[in-house]
């Protein structure tokens, strides 16, 4: 075929195996339900490769939820991308997710280079890998997650403080850019694929699970003419940092939604014709589990419950992760039956919360109340609601604190950031 032809390359990013929030164990397959989206998602991936006939697959970091996925989310994972890799070349970039705290030990992703799968590379270090397609040769230039422990090391940084530091990795990453950027073949297409934030990017549910502190690079880094195009993965919500213009600088988002922040999120991935001096992309969408929240007032209503009712049947739940706040008075609020709100969201995939907003003339302190009854996580509810704390922050607040009471100690780092975000 013609070196002028386009190169096919499929791109997406940031599946997360292992996210179970929302979700329950399947009789049929033992793993989450949620679980299973993701990994559904992904193999939408796939077909679209194998229908389309794709020359190359990137994939921009974060494979699992943290760098210990158990052995079935790893088989799970593997098969997909031994698929893939059927079809077609696969690069796979080491994410945040998928280093170990400790930097000495292998990634996630370091078995499939271990045990030299054919057709996958792993975006291990800083470099440019020659790849050969069907449609000719592509230049992929990967940069996987900053690690910071490995700056931390130097002799010249002790001392500095937190924003020197940050600075100093940021310089860091833009000159290991602009070196890769020096090592392309001008002749031959080039892209350029990495796992981190761009200044300016727009953030999504990404920062409440982030691992470790995050250090934006200058997007004047990217759009150096070496590159045809820009993968990028990190960052959860599809965008082009340099619209209408080449080359593109995109992420192409999570493929499933994390939680309700990404709630009106579209989700999927990058199809992308790339040729030397111009490339041509579209976001496809994917048929992501829908997040629905439904708010209902009821603060004017003598059967509180029937106007809930009515609320919900404005909304299309089927299958969906749905969450119900409703705004009552502390009169009609015992009126609300829970049991009937219940039955009315049976076609919902799950039932996140039914959250009470209560209006109440003297905020009740928690500790005046009787609360020998209460469970851990219903205190914590409790406390920060007399905090007046955002119901999706409180939410989420929740989700980590089961993870900790059932002893998933390996959320701790994620739990931390959350609390400072």
């Amino acid at each position: 075929m013609s070196q002028h032809e386009p190169i096919r390359v499929l791109h997406f990013a940031d599946v997360h195996i292992g996210m179970e929030n929302y979700g329950k164990v399947e009789s049929k397959t033992g793993i989450s339900s949620r679980v299973m989206d993701f990994l559904r998602q992904m193999s939408q991936v796939i077909e679209y490769a194998e229908e389309h006939d794709a020359d190359l697959a990137v994939f921009a970091g974060d494979a699992f939820k943290n760098s210990s996925p158990n052995p079935t989310y790893q088989r799970e994972f593997a098969r997909r991308i031994r698929r893939l890799a059927d079809q077609c070349p696969v690069v796979l970039v080491v994410g945040n997710h998928d280093i170990p705290a400790m930097v000495q030990k292998a990634s996630t992703l370091d078995i499939f280079h271990t045990l030299a799968v054919n057709n996958v590379i792993v975006g291990r270090r800083d470099e440019v890998h020659w790849v050969e397609t069907k449609r000719g040769p592509v230049q992929v230039a990967t940069v996987p997650f900053p690690v910071r422990q490995r700056l931390l090391a130097r002799d010249d940084i002790r001392g500095m403080s937190l924003d020197e530091i940050d600075l100093n990795m940021r310089d860091v990453v833009n000159q290991v850019i602009r070196g890769l950027a020096e090592d392309i073949d001008p002749e031959v297409p080039a892209i350029l694929t990495g796992h981190f934030t761009v200044q300016g990017a727009t953030y999504g549910s990404e920062r409440t699970v982030m691992l470790g502190r995050d250090t934006p690079v200058l997007k004047s880094a990217l759009t150096h003419n070496a590159w045809d195009y820009v993968a990028l993965g990190h960052i959860h919500a599809f965008q082009d940092l340099n619209p209408n213009e080449q080359p593109p600088v995109v992420y192409s988002g999570s493929l499933e939604r994390i939680d309700f922040g990404e709630e009106h999120d579209p989700k999927g991935f990058c199809w992308a014709e790339v040729t030397r001096g111009h490339t041509d992309y579209e976001f496809v969408r994917i048929n992501a589990r829908p997040f629905v929240t439904i708010k209902a007032d009821v603060r004017d209503e003598v059967d509180p419950t029937d106007a809930v009712l009515d609320e919900i049947s404005n909304y299309d739940i089927r299958g969906a992760v749905v969450r119900v706040i409703v705004q009552a008075t502390p009169e009609n609020e015992p009126l609300l039956r829970d049991a009937d709100i219940i039955g009315a969201l049976g076609r919902a995939g799950y039932v996140a919360a039914i959250q009470r907003q209560v209006e109440r003339p003297v905020r009740t302190r928690l500790g005046a109340e009787h609360v020998e009854g209460l469970t851990p996580l219903e205190l914590l509810e409790r406390y920060l609601m007399s905090k007046d704390a955002d119901p999706d922050r409180i939410e989420l607040l929740k989700d980590y604190a089961q993870a900790l009471f059932e002893g998933e100690t390996d959320n701790v780092t994620e739990i931390q950031q959350s609390l400072w975000d």
